[in-house]
């Protein structure tokens, strides 16, 4: 669970890395701040149209660092990786969603939707806080301060 201080460290390498993204044409997928043994980790997960490429981390991941040493403001020792969020892509915003409609998705509820809490399917619509996914047989209305969890998926 992320402490208060952890979620402020977050919000401001957000407000230093989206300048960045924009210029590069990237989108924010996730950042990831947790213990890692003796260090932290840092982890900004990006995205862009097509894909991102090993030097698209690199470019990302060297400028956030030398903003991250200027600024300072990280009190723990931290390791920095940039990433792509990969073929299983978290789906946690309506946004998400939406970009995602016609996918496979695998989503995890906090209670049951039509007696399931695992659904997994196409993602048909995402609007006015819930979406739609059509499973192999059925389609469910899920709303999204349901979800639990949420990521893009293979197959049904």
């Amino acid at each position: 669970m992320m402490t208060e201080a952890d979620k402020k460290i977050v919000d401001r390498v957000k407000e230093c890395l989206m300048p960045i993204l924009g210029d590069y044409g990237l989108e924010l997928v996730d950042i990831e701040f947790r213990s890692s043994g003796k260090r932290w980790l840092l982890r900004i997960f990006i995205d862009k149209e097509g894909g991102v490429l090993l030097s698209d981390c690199e470019k990302i991941s060297r400028e956030l660092s030398s903003i991250l040493d200027v600024e300072d403001f990280i009190d723990h020792p931290y390791t920095l990786e940039v990433s792509s969020p990969g073929i299983t892509r978290p789906l946690k915003t309506m946004d998400d969603f939406k970009r995602s409609i016609g996918r496979v998705c695998r989503v995890i509820t906090s209670e049951p939707v039509s007696g399931k809490r695992e659904i997994k399917g196409v993602i048909l619509s995402a609007k006015e806080e819930e979406i739609q996914v059509k499973g192999k047989i059925d389609i469910f209305t899920i709303p999204l301060c349901a979800i639990k969890k949420a990521n893009l998926d293979f197959e049904i």
